[in-house]
């Protein structure tokens, strides 16, 4: 995952399921969609820059919950110790 600053006050965000990731285009699919929807979530939480998320290994149902949370871990802002 990779994120840029961008000059607009919202998140943007960007996909890459390649087909060596999944071969079947309804995995690719359904990756993409729970990744979007994720971000559609949060996208309050997220400070206004441009993340582009590249799914290097492929997850279906059973362990969608582990990417939701890597998500989280990668893209929200960490809480500030005091």
């Amino acid at each position: 995952m990779q994120s840029a600053g961008n000059t607009l006050a919202y998140p943007r965000l960007g996909l890459v399921v390649s087909k060596k990731v999944a071969k079947r285009a309804n995995k690719r699919n359904y990756m993409k969609r729970v990744i979007r929807e994720w971000f559609r979530c949060h996208k309050h939480d997220l400070p206004a820059r441009d993340f582009v998320v590249r799914v290097r290994v492929a997850f279906d149902r059973g362990t969608a919950l582990q990417a939701r949370q890597e998500l989280a871990e990668l893209m929200l802002p960490k809480a500030k110790s005091q």
